[in-house]
């Protein structure tokens, strides 16, 4: 798909229909969204070599003007025909695979049999959302570059080598033939640090590419062997960059259907050693170059820069979505991403320190690799024979339970301590059977494997499965002699996509707050701010949302169940048949503020453990009473809960009241957290009548500040912390510190332009409260007793 700049700015949708490009004139560009229909003149069939074609028509020329190759791929007509059939019906229903486009669309010819206008209709794209594709990814998925940009004659290439020396870079050649990767440490677990940039660890094969100015390109492995025969669409697609030469770092991945990079298709590849082979499993086999460094540009040698200033140059070097492409990155947040990777079933993350130069060669801290640990208990079904000392053991075979039968795993041929060496030989030889006690699947067995009758259980640590079942990277702990065999691990569901996810949008510019001039961009930046701190209160919780789609002036509602048409990434969850929201990161929080979304109610237990919640609250609702009264009110509870060591805290609740929380150790359930809540309201309505009520009428509460203890129980919310209220001068539902409730503190103060700030300043102090600390039980205990029984 060619984005033309001619006489007027179109989009080229060119199909390979037997020996040439059958073609479409797309003047507002395809769009993703579903249903959307487009005008598509029909124009004169193109040659195949035009297909990769950019440049600028000159001017007196047909079709004068820049052209890019927006996006390329492949396709498939949807009922299985050949596409010629459908394009003579004037009907082709089609899927695409690019690399910007995935989804289905029909081209369907209006009018007449001799029309050239057709509609190009948008059947299975995604929802819509956000901006048109064409406006978010103009880029070409070769060269990078846009058709503004040929247009107004922009060199890249320069443009590259300035900013190179402007950050003092040295004139000098990087050899890709006998320059070191960089190599990073093992780390033990995630982290979250300013400073530092976050990575997908890539299954793949790690490869250096260098172009030189005569545009051929090698491609080279850790070990300095040459891949570019192995991936000959690879070489041919780095020589398409805007740039005359340059070395790249980056790992070389095949794209499955999940998603994740499995490495046993990239086997499939590196298998071949005939040079025409590769060419012809590109297409079942496609793969990606992710570069995440460049190391040369143009004579300019840029080890010695900082890496933020690198993955820079590299951004505009290469296109984020193409056979090339830049390998993404999130800074600081490395947990959230760990998390992400973990669930996607992937390899697990790199962290790289902003500031690093590239130092080939040795492990460096500045570099640390974190792989997602993950242990399954595996029936042992046989073994091989080893050699020298490890002669009567070389690898243990083991199997998955899937149902009533063992699944073949894979051997396991690491990680035996001398009691597992001493032990296991004649334990397993007095297992021995004729014939396997499972399914071998598609993974080969090995060499003189001995088979023995299942009974025994390993605990193994992998880093991924296969779509075989097979591990990789087994590793045995120990013998689980406390686990029979249904008590085995079941063969895992394929790994689920690493879904893209988008920050939308839409519309930022929309007043939310007339009376204080605040948008919906406003709002979308607080809680882009404020994530670090409202996302462990969101994470693993049911949400209720406020929707104001007209801002606070408009009509409000309230979002419970999630809407059918919410895209894949958007993170969710189901308690009681019911699905919620459930913002495990930002990206999925963005999405449901830009719905509208101002107040964010949270449920006190985690869809994980929805019968157990982890605080008991306690709503101090003043209607119309001082606030000093509430404040009065909050500090005898503290009082109170300190004397019998509960662990408590405090927010404003956006409003004009407060909420206590009552941190509880997970093994209360609803009910007894709302009898634990009771009883510290009558107690302390008990000490302080004329102040402080527990029945809800307005009559009983003349003049006293209502303690609520009902939005304790099952499905019940209350405004999370660091939540938006819906109220003029968007205020927000703010922790405080127990020293900083006074009658001199002002609720009012605490807006959208102001908590982040105060965040970053103060900290959290209600962030122990989901430590699940402490022994309520006993607290209960103390309690009573303090209260006369």
């Amino acid at each position: 798909m060619h984005q033309h700049a001619g006489r007027r700015m179109h989009w080229d949708v060119r199909l390979q229909i037997g020996s040439v490009l059958a073609s479409w004139a797309v003047p507002r560009g395809p769009s993703v969204r579903r249903g959307t229909r487009r005008l598509a003149v029909r124009t004169e069939d193109h040659p195949l070599e035009y297909a990769d074609f950019e440049g600028l028509i000159p001017e007196g020329r047909c079709g004068a003007g820049a052209v890019i190759v927006w996006d390329r791929g492949i396709y498939r007509t949807a009922d299985g025909r050949p596409p010629r059939a459908g394009l003579e019906e004037g009907k082709l229903e089609v899927e695409l695979q690019g690399y910007k486009l995935a989804g289905r669309w029909v081209l369907v010819r209006s009018g007449k049999s001799a029309s050239r206008n057709w509609l190009l209709i948008a059947t299975g794209g995604q929802p819509a959302n956000g901006k048109e594709l064409r406006d978010a990814q103009p880029e070409s998925v070769l060269s990078a570059r846009t058709v503004e940009e040929l247009r107004r004659g922009v060199d890249r290439e320069q443009e590259l080598i300035e900013r190179a020396r402007q950050a003092g870079a040295a004139c000098g050649r990087v050899d890709a033939a006998t320059v070191d990767p960089m190599l990073a440490a093992a780390c033990e677990g995630p982290f979250s640090r300013p400073g530092w940039f976050f990575e997908l660890k890539y299954d793949g094969v790690r490869a250096l590419v260098e172009k030189n100015s005569d545009a051929t390109v090698h491609i080279y492995s850790r070990t300095h062997a040459e891949l570019g025969r192995k991936f000959p669409e690879l070489a041919w697609a780095a020589a398409q960059l805007a740039c005359r030469r340059f070395v790249l770092d980056g790992e070389i991945v095949a794209l499955g259907e999940q998603g994740v990079p499995p490495f046993e298709l990239l086997q499939r590849r590196l298998g071949q050693s005939a040079t025409p082979a590769p060419a012809r499993t590109g297409a079942a086999v496609p793969v990606v170059l992710c570069a995440f460094d460049v190391l040369e540009v143009s004579g300019c040698d840029l080890r010695p820069l900082p890496l933020a200033v690198r993955k820079e140059i590299l951004r505009r070097l290469v296109p984020p979505r193409g056979p090339v492409r830049f390998a993404e990155h999130i800074e600081e947040r490395g947990e959230e991403l760990f998390r992400a990777v973990a669930e996607a079933g992937g390899e697990g993350i790199v962290a790289k320190r902003a500031s690093s130069p590239y130092r080939g060669g040795a492990r460096s801290r500045e570099w640390l690799k974190i792989k997602v640990g993950r242990t399954a208990d595996l029936a042992i079904v046989g073994f091989v024979r080893g050699k020298g000392r490890r002669g009567e053991l070389g690898a243990l075979m083991v199997a998955w339970r899937r149902g009533g039968e063992l699944v073949y795993a894979g051997n396991v041929g690491t990680g035996f301590d001398a009691q597992a060496l001493a032990c296991l030989p004649s334990e397993l030889a007095a297992r021995r059977r004729a014939t396997p006690a499972f399914q071998t699947g598609t993974a080969p067995l090995p060499r003189g494997a001995v088979f023995v009758e299942p009974g025994l259980v390993a605990e193994v640590r992998y880093a991924q499965v296969t779509s075989s079942g097979a591990l990789r990277e087994p590793v045995f702990l120990r013998l689980r002699r406390d686990k029979t065999l249904e008590e085995c691990d079941s063969l895992p569901a394929p790994a689920r996509p690493i879904a893209a996810r988008m920050r939308v949008r839409s519309r930022p510019e929309k007043l939310f707050w007339p009376a204080d001039g605040y948008t919906k961009g406003d709002l979308l930046d607080y809680y882009e701010a404020i994530w670090p701190a409202i996302g462990p209160y969101l994470r693993d919780r049911p949400l209720v949302l406020g929707r104001f789609p007209d801002g606070v002036e408009g009509k409000g509602f309230f979002r419970k169940r999630v809407p059918a048409c919410v895209p894949a990434w958007v993170s969710t969850c189901e308690v009681g048949g019911v699905p919620y929201f459930t913002c495990r990161d930002l990206e999925s929080l963005l999405y449901v503020v830009n719905l509208g979304c101002i107040p964010l109610h949270a449920w006190s237990a985690r869809y994980s453990d929805p019968e157990h919640p982890d605080w008991a609250v306690l709503d101090l609702d003043p209607h119309g009473v001082p606030f000093a009264s509430v404040v009065a009110v909050a500090q005898r509870i503290h009082s109170l809960l300190e004397a019998v060591q509960l662990p408590h805290f405090a927010k404003t609740s956006g409003q004009e009241g407060l909420h206590v929380l009552i941190a509880l150790s997970g093994d209360l359930s609803h009910r007894e957290a709302r009898m634990l809540a009771e009883i510290v309201g009558r107690a302390v309505v008990a000490e302080l009548p004329e102040m402080a009520t527990l029945p809800r009428t307005l009559r009983a509460r003349a003049g006293k500040v209502y303690v609520d203890c009902l939005q304790n129980g099952w499905g019940k919310t209350i405004a999370a912390p660091y939540s938006v209220r819906p109220l003029p001068g968007a205020p927000v539902s703010t922790p405080v510190a127990w020293e900083e409730l006074s009658p001199r503190l002002e609720p009012q103060r605490f807006h959208i332009k102001t908590v982040p700030e105060r965040w970053r300043r103060r900290g959290d102090p209600m962030a122990p409260l989901l430590g699940r600390v402490g022994n309520v039980r006993e607290a209960l205990q103390r309690l009573a007793a303090c209260l006369g029984g």
